[in-house]
């Protein structure tokens, strides 16, 4: 063999072997990521190839699947009461992916989850029937909701306390999910590029300034840390309270209000804001920052198991910045699941039981896979006796202070309302809000309820806790409560 033939084998050889080794390397290293690349057709054709397992709420199926016509996927997702149900679900589309429950047990539902295989399906590759998803929702707490906020921008968690499994989850206003499972386009956009946004969550994932539903947290640090022995004592209050390092007065809503050096009782009952700005001063932001985080605040990892949006208490302050946290103010910021768990854990004698929105999981024969109610862990936030003040301040509130519109006869009922200021000096309309818990006095049965009004057609002045929100958080606690 001559040096020019012996050179062109021994490249052409080497070509050979570098293709061996890329086809290789795709076909060990890449294979995997191209077959989960989210723009790789052939998995929404396998997705969308046989009907999808259901999201159950109260035994019956709120989602199903129906066959396409002229398309290579061949069923689609429905749902029954879409709008209703979406901040639950979530939403399976063909084209724009899956959110909530629907994306959090995606391969559970369509069969692929390795937990739903026999040995055999494992051999084989074959995907598996899919399973179902049985949530903790209460349908009759979930419609409450929704009818009562009705046309407002807002939202509303339930929590059982004993148990935590969350009753419902509502947010307003809302999207069908139906509509754009197949991938309608025109029906995203305008989803997308509404001014109100309907696909956002607002129960779980847009934190806000919870304004004096905060005072809750406040009132838990100073009993516990000490500071005050009792929610009867009297505090050390002026009224009105200058800021910290300012000539800024703290100055109250109602101004004939008996806020000067008023009890725990008093300030929960009037909302005074002197009070708490002061004790949020006196604890210090780090006591203050601490029993917020034991109620949950901060938490990057609250999964429902959705992951929910972490509600803050900020770092850094000054005093007078402190001061503003008291009252739920300057960067603190919570989502309604959190005041829901602030009043939940209160309820339940101080201990907080991990809210959860499903049940279980089972394969396609109803055998469970897994069983939450049985993994929901507990922790005690504040001593049964900080419980026990809190539990008789906020019935206060809702018997003869700012609460009243939460009022259920037959029912032992506490609350906290709350009227959060934003925007620059105040602009914006305010947040209602309203934390609270209610007891069967028949049955015993309980119920933590927060709702958060965003924003409403009522006149500024008109904006309150008691006057918007409370009355949702009443519908959603008597619905609860009679079931």
């Amino acid at each position: 063999m001559n040096k020019t033939i012996r050179r062109a084998a021994v490249f052409t050889l080497l070509l050979v072997l570098s293709l061996l080794v890329r086809a290789t390397w795709v076909q060990f290293y890449d294979g995997q990521a191209l077959a989960d690349d989210k723009d790789n057709r052939r998995n929404a054709i396998a997705l969308y190839a046989n009907p999808l397992g259901n999201i159950i709420v109260g035994g019956e199926a709120i989602t199903g699947s129906a066959q396409t016509t002229g398309s290579d996927l061949k069923y689609k997702r429905t749902y029954k009461d879409g709008s209703l149900y979406a901040a639950v679900t979530g939403y399976s589309s063909q084209v724009y992916g899956a959110t909530l429950l629907e994306g959090v047990y995606q391969k559970l539902l369509d069969g692929s989850d390795i937990s739903l295989k026999n040995p055999l399906d494992t051999l084989t590759g074959k995907r598996a029937d899919p399973g179902d998803v049985v949530t903790t929702i209460d349908p009759a707490v979930q419609k409450a909701g929704y009818a009562a906020l009705g046309n407002n921008k807002g939202a509303a968690v339930a929590i059982d306390p004993k148990t935590g499994k969350i009753l419902a989850v509502v947010s307003t206003p809302s999207y069908d999910p139906s509509t754009i499972s197949a991938g309608n386009s025109a029906v995203w956009t305008k989803l997308t590029k509404d001014p109100d946004k309907p696909l956002v969550n607002r129960a779980l994932r847009q934190p806000l300034p919870p304004g004096s539903t905060f005072k809750l947290v406040v009132a838990a640090a100073a009993l516990e840390d000490g500071l005050y022995p009792n929610v009867d004592k009297h505090t050390d209050s002026p009224d009105p309270y200058t800021l910290p390092g300012t000539t800024t007065p703290l100055t109250n809503e109602n101004r004939s209000a008996p806020c000067k050096d008023a009890s725990i009782r008093v300030a929960l009952q009037y909302s005074c804001n002197n009070v708490f700005g002061k004790m949020a001063v006196d604890l210090g932001q780090d006591k203050v920052r601490a029993m917020a985080e034991k109620f949950g605040f901060n938490d990057t990892k609250q999964d429902v198991p959705v992951r929910a949006f972490a509600s803050v208490y900020p770092t850094g302050m000054d005093k007078s910045s402190t001061a503003l946290t008291g009252i739920g103010q300057y960067d603190v910021t919570a989502t309604p699941l959190q005041m829901a768990m602030v009043s939940a854990a209160i309820a339940n004698d101080g201990k907080l039981v991990s809210p959860h929105m499903v049940s279980q999981t089972s394969d396609s024969g109803g055998d469970v896979l897994k069983n939450y109610d049985d993994s929901a862990g507990t922790k005690e936030i504040v001593s049964s006796g900080t419980a026990e003040q809190l539990r008789s301040a906020m019935q206060t509130v809702v018997e003869k202070g700012t609460g009243t519109n939460a009022l259920i006869p037959g029912a032992t009922v506490g609350g906290k309302t709350g009227t959060a200021q934003h925007g620059e000096k105040n602009s914006k309309t305010p947040y209602a809000w309203f934390t609270s818990f209610a007891k069967s006095d028949a049955t015993g049965k309980e119920v933590a309820v927060a709702v958060m009004v965003e924003q409403s057609d009522a006149a500024r002045s008109e904006v309150s806790g008691n006057g918007l929100a409370a009355p949702v958080a009443k519908a959603m606690m008597r619905a609860a409560l009679k079931n």
